[in-house]
């Protein structure tokens, strides 16, 4: 067996394993353990990629410690890798604490982000491309998979349906954003832990200086809401599907350090900063919208929704030491046991 991949897929060597007893009440607990879930389907691809079957294989244990049954493997049908899973809750009937674990959800659909291995990594790449396009993610048969599995999950909890939650990492993010919003809009909220989602955008948040990167971001939107407001009175760019997702708070969990979601830190915090200054106005229609999003949005009925964009979100940024970027990018850093005190949470709401 490979040593890296033995110490990075390994429950035992990489796993919160200090978790012994899960208060689903505690912030730091459940995000830990929707990481954890997360990974799972990580190494479930590895496992098939190396053919680690039975007694052999090392994504079992990611959820078993967690009392968690795997009901489904999410495949994509272009290439056959396993890109997600289908987890249930299975307490023991000795449980310490039946009120804490009264909290827990009852399924879990979770997905993983890009794997670079030669068996995967194509067709990974081929949907990074069509995200950072803007465009397609919706129409992929992997996308289609998992729409069908979560959609089916939320009729199996019937009234519970609540108690379904999603997860993701990276790309596996973008997979839940898109699939929650679906829900959302149908009025079904399915809480969703959101690891690294990509923000697609120019990093603004990189850039050192802040009076800079504050200016950067007032003159964005202002052209921002300018282009929306022209293309609102010929009749496109409606804002209402925007607003319908008002109630839907899902967990956007990021790394100043990792340039594909940092930019989330700017985006939420900036909404404040606009109603400071007075223009509160031009950033709450900034907010709801991209310049690129608009313009690819011409002549189609609603528009062109970014799908990076929230009314509404609980952030978490990881402020932390990162010392490169695949730690920044990791979806290890969120189960550290040191973690929550380095964690910044704000709530944001779109009114």
């Amino acid at each position: 067996m490979d040593k890296m991949r033995s110490r990075k897929d390994l429950f035992e060597v990489s796993g919160p394993t200090y978790l012994t007893y899960v208060n689903w009440n505690c912030p730091h607990h459940r995000r830990s353990v929707m990481a954890s879930l997360v990974q799972g389907a990580y190494v479930l691809e590895r496992d098939r990629q190396l053919n680690q079957q039975g007694p052999d294989a090392l994504a079992p244990a990611w959820w078993k410690f967690f009392h968690f049954e795997l009901r489904q493997e999410l495949v994509d049908d272009a290439d056959s890798s396993i890109f997600g899973a289908v987890y249930a809750f299975k307490p023991p009937y000795n449980i310490l604490d039946p009120a804490a674990a009264a909290s827990a959800p009852h399924y879990v659909v979770a997905f993983r982000g890009t794997i670079r291995n030669k068996a995967s990594a194509s067709r990974d790449l081929e949907l990074d491309l069509q995200l950072a396009r803007n465009g397609g993610l919706e129409r992929s048969t992997r996308f289609l998979v998992a729409m069908h599995a979560i959609r089916a999950v939320v009729s199996a909890a019937g009234a519970g349906h609540g108690r379904v939650w999603l997860a993701g990492h990276s790309l596996g993010s973008a997979i839940s954003t898109l699939g929650g919003k679906i829900m959302a809009r149908a009025g079904v909220l399915l809480p969703a832990f959101l690891f690294n989602p990509p923000f697609l955008s120019a990093p603004v948040e990189r850039i050192p200086h802040k009076k800079v990167k504050h200016g950067i971001r007032i003159a964005k939107s202002f052209v921002t809401a300018g282009v929306a407001t022209v293309l609102q009175h010929k009749g496109g760019g409606g804002d209402e599907a925007f607003a319908a997702l008002a109630r839907w708070v899902p967990n956007v969990l990021v790394n100043p350090a990792d340039h594909i979601s940092a930019e989330y830190v700017g985006y939420f915090g900036h909404r404040k900063k606009m109603e400071d200054i007075g223009a509160g106005a031009v950033g709450r229609l900034a907010t709801r919208h991209s310049v690129t999003h608009l313009l690819q949005g011409i002549g189609k009925p609603g528009g062109c929704e970014p799908l990076h964009l929230f009314p509404s979100a609980v952030l978490t940024v990881n402020r932390g030491p990162s010392p490169d970027f695949k730690t920044a990018h990791g979806i290890h850093q969120w189960w550290r046991p040191d973690l929550a005190m380095q964690l910044q949470c704000s709530a944001y709401s779109y009114a």
